[in-house]
C-alpha cells in the first residue's frame, strides 16, 4: 500500500468540512474589503524566492522542495504566497499603473522541508491577502482588522502583536548597533545566530532558542531606533488600535521570519496550538515590488495557516439537508433520475439505485442527513405520486409526482 509522504496528509471528512468552512468564511470577508481572487502557480523559478524570501531566511537555507525539471530550469514548489502574488503583478505589468490599487486573495497548498509536527506539515495551507498600492498605515490597520473579522467569523481566539522593522533610513543604524551587541555575546549564541550575524542580523531576534532569547532581552530595540517617519506610522497604528479598542502587544522581537517585511509586522498568536503559536501574520513590505524589477509599489499583506487554525475553529451545527431519492423496486429505479434532476437545480439530492425496503431507505436518508426522504415503489409508478417524508418534522405524504 502506497501511503502520503512523512508531512503530507489527506484532507478528507471532518478535516475538509473544515477547510471548506475556513476558506468560504475568509473569503466571504475578503470580499468585503475589496479583494478579489488570484491563483498562481505551485511551482516557480527558485530565484523568485531567493531574491523575495530572503537567502539567509530557513525557507530558502533548508526547507524549500528545489529541484532541476526536465528542462534544466532550476525550480521549487511554492513554500510561501506572497512572493508569488508580487511576482505575477509585476508579469502583468500592475506595477506600471502608478496610483492604481489592487487587492488580491489567494487559498491554497504550500510546501516546506522541515520536521512535521502539531499544525505544522511539509505540506499545507495558507489563506492570504497582498493589497498593492496604499502607504498609508491606515492600510495596515485594516489588514488587521479583516484578519480579526475572520477569527472572530471563526470562533478562534488569539492574542495581536504588533512591532516596527524600520525602513531604510532607519535599519543600517540600528543594524550596526544590534551587531555590536550580538558580537559581545556570540560565545553563548546558537550556531544559526551566529550564522545570522554574518548574513541577517535582524533575523537572530527570531531565534526560538530559550538561552538566546534571554540573551535578547538586553538587545537595542528597533521601535526606540526609528526615523520619524517609521516612527510616526507605528505611533499612528497604535492609535488606531487603542481607538478600535482591539487588546495587542507590542513584541520588540518580532520580526516575522522573510527578508522582505519593513516598518508594520504583526502576529496573531494562540495558545491553545503548543509552541509554534503563530496562527496568522504578515505586515508591510514596500519594497519587494522593486526587488522583483518593478516599480517602486507600497504594499501590505498577511497569510493565515489553515492547518494551525483547524482545531480552533468553532463550526456551525450541521443541519439536515436535502433529499435523498430511492425506489422499493427495480421497475422504480429509472424513474428517480427525473425527480433528482429538477431537485438539483436548486438543492443537494443523493440517489440509491438498489432497490430496498422503507425502513433501510430511511435509514440511508439518515447517513447522509437529508431533510426529506423520498420513495416510490410499484403503487407509487402507477398513481403518478411519490410519497415523501420530512426527517426533522416527521410529517408523511404522498404528493403528485408533477407537482413535487
Amino acid at each position: 500500500m502506497i501511503n502520503p509522504l512523512r508531512g503530507m496528509k489527506d484532507l478528507t471528512f471532518e478535516d475538509s468540512k473544515r477547510f471548506v468552512y475556513i476558506t468560504t468564511i475568509a473569503t466571504d470577508i475578503a470580499k468585503r474589503y475589496g479583494y478579489e481572487y488570484i491563483e498562481t502557480p505551485i511551482l516557480e523559478e527558485t530565484s523568485l524566492f531567493r531574491r523575495s524570501v530572503g537567502e539567509s531566511s530557513d525557507i530558502v537555507g533548508k526547507e524549500m522542495y528545489q529541484f532541476s525539471d526536465k528542462g534544466g530550469n532550476d525550480v521549487c514548489m511554492r513554500p510561501e504566497g506572497t512572493a508569488g502574488v508580487v511576482r505575477a503583478f509585476v508579469s502583468l505589468k500592475l506595477d506600471r499603473q502608478q496610483g492604481q490599487k489592487y487587492k488580491f486573495y489567494y487559498y491554497g497548498s504550500m510546501f516546506r522541508y522541515e520536521r512535521p509536527q502539531k499544525g505544522r506539515l511539509r505540506s499545507f495551507h495558507q489563506f492570504g491577502c497582498e493589497s498593492f498600492g496604499e502607504g498609508s498605515v491606515y492600510e495596515d490597520f485594516t489588514i488587521i482588522e479583516m484578519i480579526g473579522d475572520i477569527f472572530k467569523a471563526l470562533g478562534v481566539g488569539y492574542r495581536l502583536q504588533i512591532n516596527s522593522l524600520g525602513c531604510n533610513d532607519c535599519m543600517p543604524q540600528y543594524r550596526d548597533n544590534l551587531v555590536s551587541f550580538l558580537n559581545n555575546c556570540k560565545d553563548e549564541l546558537c550556531e544559526d545566530c551566529n550564522r545570522r550575524i554574518e548574513t541577517n542580523p535582524i533575523r537572530v531576534l527570531d531565534c526560538k532558542n530559550t538561552n538566546c532569547q534571554a540573551l535578547l532581552e538586553d538587545s537595542p530595540k528597533l521601535i526606540n531606533n526609528l526615523c520619524k517617519s517609521c516612527d510616526s506610522d507605528f505611533n499612528k497604528l497604535k492609535e488606531l488600535l487603542d481607538m478600535s479598542k482591539k487588546d495587542y502587544e507590542v513584541n520588540t522581537n518580532l520580526v516575522r521570519g522573510l527578508d522582505y517585511y519593513n516598518k508594520s509586522a504583526f502576529e496573531f498568536v494562540s495558545d491553545d496550538i503548543g509552541s509554534q503559536s503563530a496562527i496568522a501574520g504578515g505586515g508591510r513590505y514596500d519594497k519587494l515590488v522593486e526587488y522583483l524589477d518593478g516599480k517602486s509599489t507600497p504594499a501590505v499583506g498577511f497569510a493565515i495557516g489553515i492547518e494551525r487554525i483547524m482545531e480552533l475553529v468553532k463550526m456551525p451545527e450541521i443541519k439536515r439537508d436535502g433529499y435523498y431519492i430511492g425506489s422499493m423496486d427495480d421497475n422504480g429505479v429509472d424513474n428517480l433520475f427525473g425527480i433528482a434532476s429538477s431537485k438539483r437545480q436548486s438543492t443537494k439530492v443523493t440517489i440509491e439505485y438498489a432497490p430496498k425496503k422503507l425502513k433501510a431507505h430511511l435509514k440511508g436518508a439518515d447517513k447522509v442527513n437529508a431533510k426529506y426522504c423520498v420513495v416510490i415503489g410499484e403503487d407509487e409508478v402507477r398513481d403518478g405520486v411519490i410519497w415523501i417524508k420530512n426527517l426533522e418534522t416527521k410529517e408523511e405524504n404522498r404528493i403528485d409526482k408533477d407537482k413535487f
